[in-house]
């Protein structure tokens, strides 16, 4: 006698997430680009702080002139880990100054606060300040045909708790991209603009003067880093305003999409300060979020910015 299994089909009822979102899962974590070739430090300790993003370096005195060798380690590690900590180094400002021409020109910034010097940007917080790039994603300056390469960040007065920074991994959130949403991008121009960002705190009569020296820019959405030949996300919360030669409204859907990709964990490493810390990060393969979380307490910054070169 055959018996024959007349169990039950189990139906599930229909359920659906949303589109255009972004969703728990396994990301691919690669810190460095295929063929890189990893070679040990000979002349400071590096401790990384995340997977892809972010290492402290041991064993640096920034107030010191750099060597050639030196130089090169520590640009090869910029490379590699995208921004560097350097503990307790109490940098005075030519120092700071001296420390980040070593990778080229400084610019000035005439809509942020200057301090000693107008390539130095103060950032003085506390109780009434001006709220300037605190919660919220971006980039540095990409509203310039040539956004800065980097930036060297000294913290003088850090609040009694709060006050962190976080740093995105722009390469990895564009590997992590599904394959529809890269050919979409891949070979797409965007608008950026310095009055959306400036907007949040400034009012037309600070901004309309700067309008003739800071037009509208395009970048590629993509872009390509110049010295490990990466592919990186470009687009920011801050300054990038649509993409070229798409409706508004598809535009606006996709970037909302494209700038939610900094907000992923597995891409981020987030730093306590203490007075005296420096950061230095790579403004082409990052974005950076300061966390303004600390009330009427004073976290007093100082940061230069070093020119870069034309996105392609």
């Amino acid at each position: 006698m055959t018996v024959t299994n007349t169990a039950p089909t189990v139906a599930l009822r229909e359920a659906r997430i949303p589109g255009d979102g972004i969703y728990e899962g396994r990301r691919v974590l690669h810190r460095v680009p295929e063929g890189w070739e990893e070679r040990p430090y000979e002349l400071f300790e590096v401790e990384p702080q995340a997977r892809t993003i972010g290492a402290e370096i041991r064993g640096v005195d920034l107030s010191r002139p750099l060597g050639p060798g030196l130089r090169a380690e520590l640009h090869r590690a910029l490379l590699e880990w995208k921004v560097l900590f350097f503990r307790a180094q109490h940098l005075a400002p030519d120092r700071q100054r001296a420390f980040a021409r070593h990778w080229g020109e400084l610019e000035t910034n005439p809509l942020l606060a200057a301090g000693s010097s107008e390539d130095v940007v103060r950032f003085d917080k506390g109780s009434g300040s001006t709220p300037t790039f605190e919660n919220v994603w971006h980039a540095d300056v990409t509203f310039r045909e040539r956004p800065a390469l980097g930036a060297v960040l000294q913290l003088r007065e850090v609040p009694p708790a709060g006050g962190d920074t976080l740093w995105a991994d722009m390469a990895a959130a564009y590997d992590n991209l599904p394959q529809d949403v890269k050919d979409r991008v891949d070979g797409a121009r965007a608008v950026h603009d310095f009055i959306p960002g400036f907007a949040r705190f400034y009012g037309p009569e600070r901004l309309a003067p700067h309008q003739e020296r800071f037009p509208p820019v395009e970048h590629p959405v993509v872009r390509t880093h110049p010295d490990t030949g990466r592919r990186m996300l470009f687009v920011n919360a801050s300054f990038t305003t649509r993409i070229t030669g798409m409706p508004r409204e598809e535009s606006d859907r996709l970037l909302r999409y494209l700038f939610q990709q900094a907000h992923i964990p597995e891409y981020q490493v987030r730093f306590r300060w203490q007075p005296g810390d420096v950061a230095f990060w790579d403004n082409r393969a990052t974005q950076h979020y300061a966390v303004n979380d600390y009330g009427a307490h004073r976290r007093v910054a100082e940061r230069v910015a070093i020119a870069g070169d034309r996105p392609f």
